[in-house]
């Protein structure tokens, strides 16, 4: 009798799902282990059934067989990133080398080569971009020589200060020197004035000044008297 096919999908009794799950569970962990030995691979299977419980089976350890399989996971994942890089770096060199030879080929009908193989509209743009060249080739050069120029006024501008400077010390040491003589001549005029002022009486003092030097003064009569008596 012929056994027929069974639909693969969820099976809905919960009797019956448990006893394919226990069928199923036993073949598998059986047909593990038999490649295990046959074939001599390290084999690890972890089965978590719909209630929740762990049946697992390794032919060496489990520890072992996990720490192998994240090892091996990073080991290709590192070598998808670099085959990955490999190729953008392969890609990246084409397209650079690409225009490279754009590049190259320009510079040629820039100078004037290689001219005989183009057709009247590429003629044409040629001649835009050397127009194009050549404009923004003058307007550096104007630019260039207004900077000189600026430079230049520059330069007159800060020697011009220089000499300002100059002028300017010399005008103060000069204003200084005046200052320094007309303080003294000042001072000297002060003392003369002082000195003036202690020689000449006042003129309210006169009178009494001259009525006491005459009275200061030896009379005549007197002189003759004291001559007599001495005689």
């Amino acid at each position: 009798m012929v056994k027929g096919k069974i639909a693969i999908r969820k099976i809905n009794c919960s009797k019956s799902r448990q006893v394919t799950f226990f069928k199923r569970r036993t073949g598998l962990l059986k047909k593990a282990k038999e490649l295990s030995i046959l074939c001599d691979a390290e084999i690890g299977v972890i089965i978590f059934s719909c209630t929740g419980k762990l049946y697992d089976y390794a032919s060496t350890s489990m520890n072992s067989v996990i720490e192998r399989y994240n090892k091996m996971k990073q080991d290709n994942q590192q070598q998808s990133i670099t085959a990955a890089a490999i190729q953008f770096l392969q890609t990246e060199t084409e397209s650079l080398n690409q225009q490279l030879r754009c590049l190259q080929e320009c510079n040629r009908r820039l100078m004037g080569e290689e001219l005989s193989k183009l057709g009247l509209e590429d003629l044409k743009n040629l001649e835009n971009v050397l127009e194009m060249g050549l404009k923004n080739v003058r307007s550096r050069k104007i630019h260039m020589e207004e900077m000189r120029e600026l430079k230049r006024k520059v330069d007159d501008v800060e020697q011009e200060n220089v000499q300002l400077r100059k002028k300017l010390r010399v005008v103060g040491r000069d204003h200084r020197e005046s200052d320094g003589e007309f303080f003294a001549e000042t001072s000297c005029n002060k003392e003369r004035s002082k000195m003036s002022s202690q020689a000449i009486p006042y003129e309210d003092d006169m009178p009494e000044r001259i009525v006491l030097q005459l009275s200061l003064q030896p009379k005549p009569y007197l002189l003759d008297v004291q001559k007599a008596a001495s005689g």
